[in-house]
């Protein structure tokens, strides 16, 4: 459960406070670049109207793109769920005879824990971006869906070299770290017999689809190895190559600070003598779509800004999340995958709206967590403390004498808790102190002649 987790990760307050600090860098970039982009509104609104469009028409437009891509020599497969997807995905590799495999980041493949399930029938994966990379060694899930080691320090990082690629102990120069990764990892470029890839837009017009990265791994995976797979999730269309632009614009900035992302490499075919293949899943998507008042998260473009402003992950960290997309956004869809296993995920949140603010598709984060936590309360799903806490609550509030008692009790309690620095939160700010008198009161007085 998100608080006991929580719980694990705040036992170290310097690093939830340096993890904090790290990531509302981040947040800051982020509106420093948008600010220097006049349209910044514009584009969000343009991106939020084409998302919703192609949503209320999504059969069509996967059709279209299926079929533009089979005509352009992409072989089209479909998976219903995650358990599909891996079979087909494996079933490509073994038909090949392919036991290497490298791999660029796609959220999608560890939704459906597409590694395990290779490994454990030969297939040796190795993830070539970094983060991914060092998580891998860690035998670890992402903590953050676009800096996937975002919770370990270079310290942290230089130990795991150390232990797994051989470099000096101590090492945590950035630099050196990222040229021993580009060492070890240009050898299994080259000895890969498969690659496969995410995807963050496709394009049903052209049946081509683009990849953006920092790094280059999935362009040197791809062009190196005989076979690319791609696998995306059915949400990823968009469907002109004319609306590619806005999203590229929005992509980089919300996500890092940065104009745009160092690669933004375009597929459309295979090269003569390479096969390239495209598998769409579903996987929920199509029970989210079904669902007017969630429908919208489906826009989400995995830039990760919510995760970068929202006061709770900041403070608590990917893993303290039971799904692994964590932040807010995963906290709306991982109840659609499994309500009762992610029933806690919607609580995650101070619904601040600061997420629902930094958006660039301009999803309602903030209503819909709410509305998740109120079908979770009528299923029963918000355990026993909760419920027990607002009915006493609400036997204090029907009982004026109670409630006087109660406000004298929290004038006393406010100083002692200053005093003591009992709660973090004291140690830095005092509380405000409860008000002598009631609202009532003071209208009443205010009201005599």
């Amino acid at each position: 459960m998100h608080p006991a987790a929580a719980r694990e990760f705040l036992s170290d307050p310097a690093r939830a406070a340096w993890h904090d600090q790290t990531l509302w860098m981040v947040r800051v970039k982020r509106d420093r670049m948008a600010a220097r982009v006049p349209e910044w509104e514009q584009l969000r609104e343009a991106a939020s109207r084409i998302k919703e469009h192609t949503l209320s028409r999504l059969a069509e437009y996967l059709e279209e793109f299926s079929a533009r891509a089979e005509a352009n020599g992409v072989r089209v497969h479909w998976a219903a769920d995650a358990e599909e997807h891996n079979r087909i995905v494996h079933g490509i590799l073994a038909a090949r005879g392919v036991t290497r495999m490298v791999k660029s980041k796609s959220m999608l493949t560890e939704e459906c824990h597409l590694n395990p399930y290779l490994e454990a029938r030969g297939i040796e994966v190795v993830d070539t971006d970094l983060g991914e990379r060092i998580v891998q060694f860690k035998n670890e899930p992402p903590s953050h869906i676009v800096m996937p080691a975002i919770h370990l320090k270079r310290a942290e990082v230089g130990a795991v070299f150390h232990e797994h690629l051989g470099t000096p102990a101590g090492m945590e120069d950035a630099q050196e770290l990222a040229e021993a990764a580009r060492q070890h990892l240009r050898g299994h470029f080259l000895g890969a017999q498969a690659a496969l890839t995410g995807v963050n837009f496709a394009i049903a017009e052209t049946g081509g689809f683009v990849v953006c990265t920092n790094e280059g791994n999935a362009d040197m995976g791809a062009h190196l190895a005989p076979v690319h797979i791609a696998c995306m999730g059915i949400e990823k269309l968009i469907p002109k190559a004319e609306h590619l632009g806005v999203f590229l614009r929005l992509l980089a900035r919300s996500a890092t600070g940065q104009p745009s992302t160092v690669f933004s490499s375009h597929f459309l075919k295979p090269r003569p003598g390479r096969e390239t293949h495209l598998v769409l899943v579903d996987n929920g998507r199509s029970r989210q779509l079904a669902r007017a008042d969630f429908r919208k998260s489906l826009a989400c473009i995995r830039c990760a800004a919510c995760f970068n402003t929202c006061p709770v992950y900041r403070r608590s960290g990917g893993h303290s999340y039971s799904w692994l997309i964590s932040g807010p956004i995963g906290s709306i869809l991982a109840p659609n995958v499994d309500k009762k296993a992610h029933s806690d995920m919607p609580f995650a949140s101070t619904l601040c709206g600061s997420c629902t603010a930094v958006c660039p598709v301009k999803i309602d984060i903030h209503a819909q967590l709410l509305k998740w936590r109120q079908e979770v309360v009528a299923a029963g799903g918000s355990g026993r403390a909760k419920p027990l806490l607002m009915r006493l609550t609400a036997f204090v509030l029907r009982r004026p004498a109670l409630y006087r008692l109660g406000g004298a009790l929290m004038r006393l309690a406010g100083p002692l808790a200053n005093l003591l620095r009992l709660d973090p939160w004291t140690r830095h700010r005092d509380l405000p102190p409860p008000p002598a008198r009631t609202f009532h009161q003071s209208l009443r007085d205010k009201s005599k002649p």
